[in-house]
């Protein structure tokens, strides 16, 4: 496929979504303040970002509320202390997970609810039950997305499968996602390229979510984005499990749309983000995390290796060696 746009050109098609609450959540256990949470719903508004992702909507027979902040579970009354009727062009978006969400229980109609967008977040191996969730939440009244992880671990022939799969079903969108940060801009064409084929061929939009192990999250997004994908996921200052995702200063400054404002996102980060960081709150790119992403592995030995302040590198990438 050809390039889609240029540096000059305005892509009506494109949709910018925050996930900083839901991925950075993962850093502080979701423990974020009110004044946090209201702070980033303005910044968002101002800046014209189109989706605000608020969490999970974890199941709590699962998970401890006393061991995470609300934004694990999203529960309506939370998201509405926030947003009362979100009365503003900023849509609210939540992420279920397949096998951790008991979504005919905690997602209720939409009707009800002050939720817009539902993203189910699921492996390859579980496609179909994503596709079942993912059609009861559109059945609810929903817009939905399904986002395939860790799609670096995945064969071609699996790929076009679960597109075709996912062609046929209600979801608006489909979501490449770099898991773990291993993935180069070139191959992010390629892939792209497939999962545009396949929404092209079903009428499907295409979204990334890149994580940022090799410092590529920002130029895998925006060689997606030049390929045709329209669905982009961006954290402020780049705040996500590990080394973090695309920062959402990057993309806003580089997207040409006159709707889009950096300077709400810029606010937000001297007021909130540089607090976070002050007290303590770890993430972002590191040593540790370029490995893994190297790799192909989850960060989740880089993570361990991070909180236990090592600073043996050649240690580390010889334990990473004996995994493969």
């Amino acid at each position: 496929m050809g390039k889609k746009g240029n540096l000059m050109s305005v892509r009506h098609d494109i949709k910018v979504l925050d996930a900083t609450i839901r991925d950075g959540g993962l850093v502080n256990d979701f423990y974020f303040d009110d004044e946090f949470i209201r702070d980033l719903y303005k910044a968002n508004v101002d800046a014209g970002v189109d989706y605000m992702e608020f969490g999970y909507k974890a199941s709590k027979d699962l998970f401890d509320e006393n061991k995470f902040g609300k934004w694990k579970f999203c529960d309506e009354q939370s998201i509405r202390d926030i947003v009362g009727d979100n009365d503003t062009d900023l849509k609210i978006s939540v992420m279920a997970d397949v096998g951790r969400t008991n979504y005919k229980r905690d997602i209720i109609p939409r009707s009800e609810s002050v939720i817009d967008m539902v993203r189910v977040a699921t492996y390859i191996n579980t496609i179909p039950a994503a596709i079942d969730m993912a059609e009861y939440c559109h059945k609810q009244g929903y817009e939905t997305t399904v986002n395939i992880m860790a799609i670096s671990n995945a064969k071609e022939s699996d790929m076009k499968q679960m597109l075709e799969l996912l062609g046929q079903s209600s979801v608006e969108a489909i979501y490449l996602v770099d898991s773990y940060g291993a993935l180069y801009p070139e191959q992010i064409r390629e892939i792209a390229d497939m999962y545009l084929e396949y929404g092209e061929k079903y009428g499907k939009s295409i979204g990334i979510h890149a994580h940022n192990n090799q410092q590529l999250a920002f130029a895998n997004t925006i060689e997606a984005l030049g390929q045709g994908v329209s669905y982009l996921d961006a954290t402020m200052s780049s705040m996500g499990r590990g080394a973090g995702n695309c920062p959402m200063e990057l993309l806003i400054g580089f997207l040409q749309n006159p709707k889009y404002n950096i300077l709400p996102v810029l606010k937000f980060i001297e007021k909130q983000i540089i607090k976070l960081k002050n007290e303590g709150i770890t993430w972002g790119y590191d040593i540790q995390y370029l490995l893994t992403g190297r790799f192909n592995l989850h960060p989740s030995s880089a993570i361990s290796f991070t909180k236990d302040k090592r600073t043996d590198y050649a240690t580390f990438y010889s334990e990473l060696l004996d995994k493969e």
